[in-house]
């Protein structure tokens, strides 16, 4: 198999959205059912789906760029013998591309049936006769939780879409025969539509975990307490310890994101944001004037050794 990078067309300094990005747009080009009986437009998507399988996951990526594994995602023989040793036939150790293997990695077209993604614009013609290509904004917890979304056809048909849990930016539903008309009475094409995840105010996806900001008063900084914290789900109390400084980040455990994989779900880290009342406090101030301890702590001494 080629270099993965050089399948993709990326840098190998390439940032885990670049990968995507880059993926994406291979797989609009090269995707199977956009060139029926285009033998090579299957291989080249097969090769595209294969690299990107590789390169997203970041354990993979990390072996890959070592030179402990080879684009295939196999171990790389060690030592004379096993670097001139071939299996029967004279093959290389090669475990061949399967694409069971994408689930799980994001893949746009992994399991047609509520995963995948490719299609830009609002809607459009493409490769097989009565196909259309959609993009549908989804909000973002439509997409986390899972839900109904509504999509209208050029024809003035509606259909309702089951959005899956966990859905990801850039995933495709594939909905067979609900395209256009083909012509001369042929059957109807297909849909295929882009899920363009909504950003959130307050939660950021990393992965299957969720980020989240979380401001905290001085009182709850110092003295610790139970705090209502958003999560995907809704609301939980999270026990900030006392002595909790602004950045220190907490972890929810199971408050993320659903992997449809795996079956597991993703953590939600919160990140502390000691926040001080709008209006001055006068009190507040008296009593940090009187503070010796507060005098003598120095919070940047440690930078002097740095610069």
């Amino acid at each position: 198999m080629k270099d993965p990078y050089s399948v993709l067309g990326v840098a190998k300094t390439a940032s885990a959205e670049e990968i995507r990005k880059a993926y994406r747009r291979l797989a609009k080009q090269n995707h199977p059912d956009l060139h029926p009986g285009d033998k090579d437009a299957e291989a080249r998507f097969k090769e595209i789906s294969a690299a990107h399988a590789l390169l997203s996951d970041a354990e993979q990526r990390k072996r890959y760029d070592a030179g402990e594994i080879d684009a295939s995602g196999q171990e790389k023989p060690r030592g004379f013998y096993r670097d001139h040793a071939g299996q029967a036939g004279g093959r290389k150790y090669d475990r061949g591309f399967n694409p069971e293997d994408l689930q799980g990695f994001g893949d746009v077209f992994s399991d047609l049936f509520g995963r995948g993604g490719f299609g830009p614009g609002t809607g459009g013609m493409g490769g097989r006769a009565g196909t259309v290509i959609f993009t549908l904004s989804v909000p973002f917890l439509v997409a986390a939780r899972g839900g109904k979304q509504s999509i209208r056809l050029p024809d003035g048909r509606t259909l309702e879409l089951t959005i899956p849990e966990g859905a990801e930016d850039g995933e495709t539903l594939l909905l067979k025969g609900q395209g256009m008309p083909g012509p001369q009475g042929a059957p109807a094409g297909d849909a295929i539509v882009e899920l363009d995840v909504q950003p959130h105010d307050v939660f950021k996806r990393d992965g299957h975990d969720i980020r989240v900001d979380l401001p905290v008063t001085l009182t709850e900084s110092v003295l610790g307490g139970s705090v209502r914290t958003p999560t995907i789900g809704g609301p939980v109390m999270l026990k900030v310890t006392p002595g909790s400084n602004s950045g220190k980040v907490m972890r929810l455990r199971g408050r993320g994101l659903l992997d449809r994989r795996t079956g597991r779900r993703g953590d939600q880290f919160v990140t502390l944001q000691v926040t001080l009342p709008d209006q001055p406090d006068e009190k507040l101030k008296a009593f940090l004037q009187d503070w010796e301890a507060g005098k003598s702590h120095d919070p940047r001494r440690h930078l002097e050794a740095l610069t």
